[in-house]
């Protein structure tokens, strides 16, 4: 165990989430999602018996989100206005939220686009939420430390 550390994120999570570089692509989904089909060898984590929510909860306390314009990406719901969540939606954009990403930084994707979009896959991490279109996408940042000061050299 370590301290700091949401118990959630297993080694093998904690691992894959490290290995990751700048702009690689996790997907966090449902218990439905077919993952071992669109994997075709790439890493599936299982997190059976835990909701989108909470895996999302401990995944971005640890990973950053590229700055880029949309870092999220999401299953739309088919054959809904444009703007309609369903509440496993709803509950990952409300932790978002918490982290200063606002809805217009998520990407909603049409059904088989967004299974086309797996092929850019990392990882996938399989939850086992039951609620339906309950999958994300996100985009690592790069991770960086804040400059230092220069230390002073003692005399030779």
């Amino acid at each position: 165990m370590l301290r700091g550390i949401d118990p959630l994120l297993s080694p093998e999570l904690l691992k894959i989430l490290c290995e990751m570089g700048h702009g690689d692509e996790l997907y966090v989904v449902d218990a439905n999602f077919t993952a071992s089909t669109l994997a075709r060898g790439r890493p599936i984590v299982r997190l059976d018996g835990i909701s989108l929510q909470r895996a999302c909860e401990a995944i971005l306390s640890v990973f950053p989100l590229d700055p880029a314009e949309r870092p999220v990406g999401y299953m739309k719901v088919c054959n809904t206005p444009e703007g309609h969540l369903n509440g496993a939606q709803q509950d990952v954009l409300n932790v978002l939220a918490r982290l200063d990403i606002q809805p217009e930084h998520c990407e909603p994707t049409e059904r088989f686009a967004f299974y086309e979009r797996t092929q850019r896959a990392y990882a996938f991490v399989v939850t086992g939420e039951l609620r339906t279109y309950a999958n994300f996408c996100f985009k690592k940042a790069v991770v960086s430390f804040p400059a230092q000061p220069e230390r002073e050299q003692a005399p030779v």
